[in-house]
């Protein structure tokens, strides 16, 4: 049931996201007053029906020194939406993970991501895609640098914006290179990928899930383990799609609040909580 609610949830915070999906058949983009909003998602600003404007997009803008007016709203906003959420927002709020979700619920046999190692290159992506080129490397014409994490990697910008476009606008299909499809080859991947392994994109490569993971041990609304019920049963770290134990880390920086530990709690030892309650846990290494 819970897992339902959550389903809904991402629905319903998708379309407030992208509420003009006559423009997927159209093709034309959204460019109202409400795009110069960030959301806390990965949801595209070429997204044809998006009403917001994705907050890496504006960071790589800006570094890139093409949106002097951004200035660091967008970084600023990301801080405060991770301190209060962390990563509820990966699991209610983005689109990708609705759509990495949705993959997942196919039947299939699934894998289990355990090289520990991956769950550091969304760093590298952060720090190198996000904020040294965009900032570093400049056009010797224009004196600009571009938004390469958009440009080269992001699956959001490709499934959400670049195909629906190019679907309904032959122009634009003319004009398709060699870049779209190394994109599409890309966002072609983490689809795949995403049918047999549970949010690989989130967990691997996503910039703003490394933004989130640094802050959800601090953030307002966080996991707990009420430790005068929980009787180690070990049903939490079982039902946990990336092998996680809750009931010893429950904020670990790789909990994408998924939800499926606290449905697994007969107990109802785990549970989300915020700051203000009394913690009962311990703190995991």
């Amino acid at each position: 049931m819970r897992q339902g609610r959550r389903l809904l949830a991402q629905i319903g915070f998708f379309l407030l996201q992208n509420p003009f999906l006559k423009n997927f058949i159209t093709g034309e983009i959204y460019r109202g007053g409400s795009k110069t909003v960030c959301t806390p998602g990965l949801n595209c600003y070429s997204c044809p029906a998006a009403a917001v404007s994705c907050p890496i997009g504006a960071i790589q803008l800006f570094l890139a020194g093409a949106r002097h007016s951004v200035s660091l709203y967008a970084a600023g906003f990301l801080l405060a939406a991770g301190t209060v959420f962390g990563r509820f927002i990966c699991a209610y709020v983005c689109p990708m993970g609705l759509l990495q979700d949705l993959l997942y619920r196919i039947k299939t046999p699934k894998l289990v991501l355990r090289l520990r190692f991956l769950r550091y290159i969304k760093y590298a992506v952060l720090a190198v895609f996000v904020v040294v080129l965009p900032f570093a490397v400049r056009h010797g014409l224009s004196g600009q640098g571009q938004p390469w994490f958009c440009k080269f990697i992001c699956p959001s910008g490709t499934i959400f914006g670049a195909v629906p476009l190019i679907a309904a606008n032959d122009f634009l299909l003319r004009l398709a290179g060699a870049q779209f499809v190394w994109k599409v080859a890309a966002a072609a991947v983490v689809v795949i990928s995403s049918v047999f392994l549970f949010r690989g994109f989130c967990r691997a490569v996503c910039p703003l899930g490394a933004i989130y993971a640094l802050l959800n041990s601090v953030s307002v609304f966080r996991m707990g383990c009420d430790k005068d019920k929980c009787v180690s049963c070990g049903a939490c770290a079982k039902a946990c799609h990336i092998k996680l134990d809750p009931s010893v880390r429950p904020n670990s920086p790789e909990c994408v609040r998924c939800g499926k530990c606290v449905n697994a709690c007969k107990y109802k030892a785990i549970v989300h909580m915020t700051t203000s309650a009394p913690y009962t846990g311990k703190r995991g290494v």
